[in-house]
């Protein structure tokens, strides 16, 4: 009975596996991340406080990202405050949560506008603690990366704000042509060329990519809802 259960767990993953692998040749992962993404974006007023969600360390290319929109933000929207979320020392002027404040005021926000939570340790914790700070009338902008948004949104609703927007901190793609031609580049000739088979050298990765982030985070929205946190 054991075997035969293993049996079948061990098919139903090989096909889904399958089924993933092959989706990574479409544009099906890359669609349904941008679903995720921006089911919860939008400026629809202007914010009285725009919240920096932190990710990783700092310098890091989640945190980067997100203080790099964060201060746009907040050069269109000048009376607006900023919190900086994200736990660290905030003794330490080298810890990341300072250093994602030094990243602002380096890209023209105002040092006095500048707040930081430095004790959340997750989405939910964040929204708590930000409650504490300011009003949850107040109206703010959310900014961090795009498939964190939707989850998010959701969070600090749930905590109780009532009129939230959303800025998903989305990367430019590439705007040159890169493919190249093999033979002029020299090399074993007897391998296939790949100078302009870009789904091969690049789309089926990013693809992949997108897949592992989405899955990642529709398991996160599972978890909150299944705790009652959205």
């Amino acid at each position: 009975m054991i075997i035969r259960i293993l049996k079948y767990l061990f098919i139903s993953f090989g096909c889904f596996s399958l089924i993933l692998f092959i989706l990574c040749f479409t544009s099906v992962p890359f669609w349904t991340w941008y679903r995720l993404s921006t089911s919860k974006a939008g400026i629809h007023r202007p914010p009285e406080c725009i919240i920096v969600l932190g990710g990783g360390g700092m310098p890091g290319e989640s945190d980067l990202m997100r203080t790099w929109y964060a201060a746009k933000l907040a050069g269109y929207f000048q009376h607006a405050k900023v919190i900086v979320s994200l736990p660290g020392d905030t003794g330490d002027r080298f810890s990341s949560v300072n250093l994602m404040k030094k990243e602002l005021i380096i890209r023209g926000v105002f040092q006095g506008r500048i707040l930081l939570e430095n004790a959340g340790t997750n989405t939910r914790s964040e929204a708590l603690m930000i409650g504490k700070m300011i009003q949850k009338d107040r109206a703010i902008a959310i900014v961090t990366s795009p498939e964190h948004l939707c989850r998010a949104s959701m969070t600090f609703k749930k905590a109780g704000f009532s009129r939230i927007d959303g800025l998903p901190a989305f990367e430019n793609a590439i705007e040159s042509d890169i493919t190249f031609i093999d033979r002029q580049l020299g090399g074993r000739s007897w391998l296939p060329n790949l100078g302009n088979n870009l789904t091969v050298r690049y789309k089926f990765w990013t693809q992949l990519h997108y897949e592992e982030i989405t899955m990642r985070e529709l398991f996160a929205i599972s978890y909150y809802w299944a705790k009652g946190w959205i």
